[in-house]
């Protein structure tokens, strides 16, 4: 099947959305590895798809979606169940975007609490959005941003950020 941008059209569109796939996916996975190769798909699905986005919003929220399912789909794959565990994972060094202790801290929270402040704070999206990308209501979204605020702040204050 040919697909339905050029290479031109295909690499702007790569530079454009790159860091935010990459930044959810490595917020969801957790480390460097998992999160490029999850980024990489994410890309590799917009070859495959067969129509072009809408408009800019319909691809950013198009990118979101799919790079959260794609990430959830790797975290239930059965080869994650036969592997290192998680402590030995976190043992090794990964990067990080900015935001330094910041970021930490929101990667200590829930995922649904965590892709929530994401995508309202770092991405921008109203919570009636968010909440259509995260597929709950937004009265939900807002009780889930209301408690990671909560939490994010305790952990802040915690870690002598005075808040």
């Amino acid at each position: 099947m040919k697909g339905v941008y050029t290479k031109e059209e295909l690499a702007t569109l790569y530079r454009r959305r790159v860091g935010m796939v990459y930044q959810i996916c490595l917020m969801l996975l957790k480390n460097v590895p998992d999160a490029e190769d999850a980024a990489q798909t994410v890309f590799r699905k917009v070859l495959e798809r067969g129509e072009p986005f809408q408009d800019l919003e319909h691809e950013k929220a198009w990118l979101i979606v799919t790079a959260r399912n794609e990430c959830k789909n790797q975290l239930k794959h059965w080869w994650r169940t036969r592997r290192a565990g998680e402590e030995e994972m976190e043992s090794f060094p990964w990067e990080q975007p900015g935001d330094g202790e910041i970021w930490q801290e929101l990667l200590a929270l829930p995922e649904r609490e965590r892709t929530a402040l994401y995508l309202y704070y770092y991405q921008g999206y109203t919570t009636e959005e968010t909440a259509e990308l995260m597929g709950t209501k937004p009265a939900t979204l807002r009780t889930w941003l209301f408690r990671a605020r909560g939490k994010l702040k305790q952990r802040l204050e915690a870690e002598g950020y005075g808040i």
